[in-house]
């Protein structure tokens, strides 16, 4: 068949009950697409892992790797975009909260957009605890008004990007709060699309109150400092005696 056209890539972490469901569903959103599935273990501690590979006997395109220890979310989808084969990468988180039809109908009405922009999952009626929603909307917040990305919901999972701008992203941990700042940074539009969300079936959130809001006021200076340091040389060109008005390199 041939390199992919999209991968699929969702970091996992302790999601048994959740992620077999999730690729059941993602089988039929995607049955017609030409894609592969990435996922990528940040060592689980239950049985994440059986329920992929129990999927796996009978999908071929899906493709698990394991970290040899916890390393992140972050870190997880790092190793996902470094392995990816399709041209885009559409990132989702394995709880099951959004619905992976609504991933297949983003991708289906971008699949034949050129690679100079990401669309940003926005998620509708979320099914958050009054905690997580408030730290949410305060991290966001400080976020839209320091490093003015727009971006309206920045922690949804779901994320389209060219797989090479993916790959391009300066890992830190927890940067995958801020993929649409720095899109930006990167010269690509953000586009934002809804997204559904739906209660989490088994398990519980990874993120407390001080990794939402404290840490992620601290990654959000790091970001700001990011961008002002960024410089773009634009067109690069390479001149030789026989060719004296250049020729681009990218």
């Amino acid at each position: 068949m041939g390199a992919p056209d999209l991968s699929l890539v969702i970091p996992v972490h302790n999601e048994a009950g959740n992620i077999g469901p999730l690729l059941a569903e993602i089988d039929r959103a995607f049955q017609d697409e030409n894609y592969e599935l990435v996922i990528v273990d940040d060592k689980s501690a239950d049985s994440s892992v059986e329920e992929v590979l129990a999927h796996q006997r009978s999908q071929p395109r899906l493709r698990l790797l394991q970290h040899a220890q916890r390393a992140g979310k972050s870190r997880a989808l790092t190793t996902a975009f470094a392995a990816a084969r399709g041209r885009w990468v559409l990132t989702l988180d394995g709880d099951g909260q959004n619905p992976p039809e609504d991933l297949a109908r983003l991708w289906r009405a971008s699949a034949s957009a050129t690679p100079d922009r990401i669309v940003a999952g926005v998620r509708q009626r979320r099914n958050d605890g009054a905690v997580k929603w408030l730290t949410s909307r305060t991290a966001n917040f400080v976020r839209r008004r320091l490093l003015r990305d727009d971006c309206r919901d920045t922690g949804c999972g779901v994320k389209l990007m060219p797989a090479e701008f993916a790959r391009s992203l300066p890992y830190f941990d927890n940067m995958h709060r801020f993929f649409p700042a720095l899109a930006r940074r990167a010269g690509l539009d953000v586009l934002e699309e809804p997204i559904g969300d739906r209660p989490r079936q088994f398990g519980v959130s990874k993120y407390g109150f001080f990794d939402r809001a404290a840490v992620a006021f601290l990654d959000t200076v790091g970001v700001y400092w990011l961008i002002r340091r960024h410089s773009d040389p634009g067109s690069v060109v390479e001149e030789t005696p026989d060719q004296p008005d250049g020729r681009p390199i990218n």
